[in-house]
């Protein structure tokens, strides 16, 4: 399974010749380019624009062939139970004998049940931004009830990228232990090593 960063908390998953698109954004994130991206399918954490811009992918041809089985969990996007902010939904996808967990725009505490579903995952897309979502403590705290293999960091702000409002993605690696950067993209398979991995946009 190929997971693909290309930036904010847009990912795409590729798996069996099968494609999906996760939270593509739109054009008001700062420092991130347009994005344009081929995937048979497409999967929104809510509706915020720069989570919900399902205009920016083109959809291929064979998405009644879908090899991901789909657990979703719907969360809250802020810490008083979806007042200020709505829903969340959390997912996760498994193919190949791996399951990926896109936590979307989290913004409050795992219940027990969840932390269960979640437990052990192959990898963890988690958003580490804080104001919006988790941040950096919060973060570090689920990763250590949720225990996954591969850590991802999401919905950040590094350099020119992200909004002004976030924490830098420093704030939350300085908390995690086997930090490596790759590239754009990282091949998840069973002999993946563990670790925190940050990945380099695509866009």
């Amino acid at each position: 399974m190929k997971i693909t960063y290309f930036g904010h908390s847009c990912f795409t998953l590729e798996t069996e010749g099968y494609t999906i698109a996760l939270d593509p954004y739109d054009e008001h994130v700062p420092g991130y380019k347009p994005l344009d991206i081929k995937a048979c399918a497409v999967y929104c954490s809510h509706g915020h624009s720069d989570h919900c811009a399902i205009d920016k992918v083109q959809l291929m041809p064979g998405g009644e062939n879908d090899p991901i089985d789909i657990v979703e969990m719907e969360t809250y996007h802020d810490d008083c139970e979806g007042e200020k902010r709505g829903m969340n939904w959390m997912r996760i996808f498994e193919a190949e004998g791996l399951r990926v967990a896109h936590l979307g725009d989290l913004g409050c505490e795992l219940e027990p049940e969840e932390i269960e579903e979640l437990s052990g995952v192959d990898a963890l897309l988690i958003p580490v931004g804080g104001y919006y979502t988790i941040g950096p403590d919060q973060a570090k705290a689920i990763v250590d009830q949720v225990k996954p293999r591969i850590v991802i960091p999401m919905h950040f702000r590094s350099e020119d990228k992200g909004f002004d409002v976030l924490a830098d993605v420093k704030d939350f690696l300085v908390l995690c232990d086997n930090v490596r950067t790759e590239g754009d993209s990282i091949v998840l398979d069973k002999a993946t090593p563990a670790g925190t991995v940050l990945l380099t946009s695509k866009n």
